[in-house]
């Protein structure tokens, strides 16, 4: 691994402050890069976080700092040229040429492991997305599908051990309602009328299903309508619904079976698609009617009021979830028996414990907030470390077009699919939007501007500055591989210029950015980092001729192309998006 400067000053700032002052020894050592390149290449604000605690003044201490570092064994080792005070105390580093030359070579001899993390021996499960498989994934799945599989491919890259899950909600009331919906518009296509319920699934992929069902079945499953209850005046659609599905159950009895597994295999065979197409891929799909099958919902129960956290309240149980923060109790089993989604969900966190994983992360929607307490809450009392769970919410993405937001419905089937939207602007702006805001933060997603091939479109953005150096080396001849170029004896001391020695220092920045991106679930880092590499290409290209008839500086230009173009690449790997050689 390439010596990490960075890691190398805040070692010699430890030392510094043991030596000046040793109470304060402790305190994390922040280095950022300045907004300003004038400033320097690297700069720290340690003396003025400290001063006020020290009852000193910043500058002074921060000349107390500079001396002590100086005088640390380690530090001249030609990696800075220059320490600086400036300001109240900002203290500020320029590197040498040859610390930034350095990144070239090492990215042509580690190619795509440049930046990635050595084993960790770390077990770590993701699950995200995990939509009810009542309908084709919306564009609120989108964002969480991104997400998820962007920062599962960090955690991946940094060295731990991913495992990627979706979690099928195919044993509640939901999928009763979409197999009841199914076979009325079955009976529909068969010619008998039926009153359709208000809060059934009405869109065309219902009628879809219905019509492949026909197909397979025939008129096997035909019943006369006049047997179904009618919705009485008043009555509550909820329990008008509930009765529909009793009705449902009771006329086809055996052959419920088929008709539930038929509806929810088509759109699970849906969302399966809709999914590979985007690029996310999953380790298991997970079924919660297994937890049911296995009787580990009756185990998970059955443990928790074995261990004192149930109380039984108006015919039902209820898990002490207010113990454990939470606004109020919940009920885990109704006064019908039924089990209700909490106990699944509490049954399927146990499991995932008792697989073994050393860290949970779930990828829920912002909705479900409110949720985190009870949940962890229910593992705390199973006697589990609850903190191994991480809970990252993901707001909904709001689309526009032509400056005007775009409608979205629900059950009516009013609203904009993930496959309509990879349609319109194309899986890899798709990817790259979803990720350019924190994940708890609302995205507003312009289409026009995910469509429009211009400068102002960050991913165009990104991908054209990997196209430009693909193109580059086309023009330097047919053997355009730049292993075939013998790069990686370039002369790379020639490589001076700022343009030059800007690009460089960007990329020495990868690894640390997808470190960060990784331990803080932040693949948007990642897309701020392409954006300002590629700037810095776009500069290097617009600014610097690269093909120079020098052979010599022109391959030592090559091969800072050729680090561009891995670590770009490499970028949007992590972030699921394609590295174009032409546009």
């Amino acid at each position: 691994m390439q010596f990490d400067i960075k890691s190398h000053i805040a070692a010699l700032f430890r030392g510094a402050l043991e030596e000046v002052a040793p109470e304060a020894a402790g305190t994390p050592i922040l280095l950022e890069r300045p907004k300003q390149p004038e400033h320097g290449d690297l700069a720290c604000n340690i003396a003025m976080q400290l001063a006020k605690k020290l009852r000193t003044n910043p500058r002074q201490f921060a000349e107390r700092l500079v001396l002590a570092l100086r005088s640390q064994p380690d530090f001249a080792r030609g990696y800075v040229d220059a320490v600086e005070i400036a300001g109240a105390g900002f203290i500020n580093f320029r590197f040498s040429a040859k610390t930034k030359q350095a990144v070239v070579a090492q990215i042509l001899g580690e190619g795509a492991a440049f930046g990635r993390g050595p084993p960790t021996g770390r077990k770590v499960q993701v699950e995200f997305v995990s939509a009810n498989p009542t309908g084709p994934l919306h564009v609120g799945h989108g964002r969480g599908a991104a997400y998820g599989a962007s920062v599962s491919n960090l955690l991946a890259f940094t060295g731990d051990h991913v495992q990627r899950e979706f979690y099928i909600n195919d044993a509640g009331r939901q999928m009763d309602i979409l197999a009841t919906s199914v076979w009325l518009r079955y009976l529909e296509s068969l010619g008998v009328t039926a009153a359709f319920p208000e809060d059934g699934y009405r869109a065309d992929y219902v009628r879809s299903i219905a019509r492949d069902f026909a197909d397979t079945h025939a008129t096997r499953f035909k019943r006369e309508a006049g047997a179904l209850p009618a919705m009485a005046p008043g009555q509550d659609p909820d329990a008008a619904l509930d009765a529909l599905i009793a009705a449902t159950k009771s006329l086809l009895g055996e052959d419920w079976r088929e008709l539930h597994r038929f509806a929810l295999e088509a759109m699970l065979a849906d969302q399966k698609n809709d999914l590979g197409e985007f690029g996310v891929a999953y380790d298991r799909w997970f079924s919660e009617q297994s937890l049911f099958d296995s009787g580990e919902i009756e185990r998970a129960i059955r443990t928790l009021d074995d261990r004192g956290h149930l109380h039984e309240k108006d015919g039902a149980l209820w898990f002490r979830s207010t113990a454990f923060g939470d606004e109020k109790d919940r009920v885990v089993r109704r006064e019908n028996g039924q089990f209700t989604y909490f106990a699944s969900d509490i049954a399927y966190h146990l499991n995932k414990f008792e697989r073994g994983f050393d860290r949970l992360i779930n990828v829920w929607g912002a909705d479900h907030h409110g949720y985190i307490p009870r949940v962890k809450g229910a593992l705390a009392a199973l006697g589990e470390d609850a903190d191994r769970l991480t809970i990252a919410l993901v707001q909904f993405a709001v689309l526009y077009r032509q400056g005007e937001k775009v409608a979205m419905g629900k059950r009516s089937g009013d609203f904009v699919t993930l496959r309509d939207l990879r349609k319109e602007v194309g899986n890899d702006a798709a990817r790259f939007f979803y990720v350019l805001r924190k994940s708890d933060q609302h995205l507003d997603f312009d289409l026009d501007l995910a469509k429009s091939q211009s400068n102002e479109n960050p991913v165009y953005y990104v991908q054209y500055a990997h196209a430009r150096v693909c193109s580059v080396f086309a023009q330097h001849g047919p053997a355009g591989a730049p292993e075939a170029q013998g790069l990686a004896g370039a002369e790379i001391a020639l490589l001076t210029n700022p343009r030059e020695l800007t690009l460089m220092l960007r990329l020495a920045e990868f690894p640390e950015t997808v470190q960060t991106a990784a331990r803080e679930m932040a693949p948007h880092s990642v897309a701020f980092y392409l954006r300002d590499l590629a700037a810095d290409f776009h500069s290097y290209y617009n600014g610097e001729r690269i093909l120079v008839e020098d052979a010599t500086l022109a391959k030592a230009r090559l091969a800072l192309c050729a680090a561009t173009r891995q670590v770009l690449a490499s970028g949007l790997a992590l972030l699921g998006v394609g590295a174009p050689e032409r546009m």
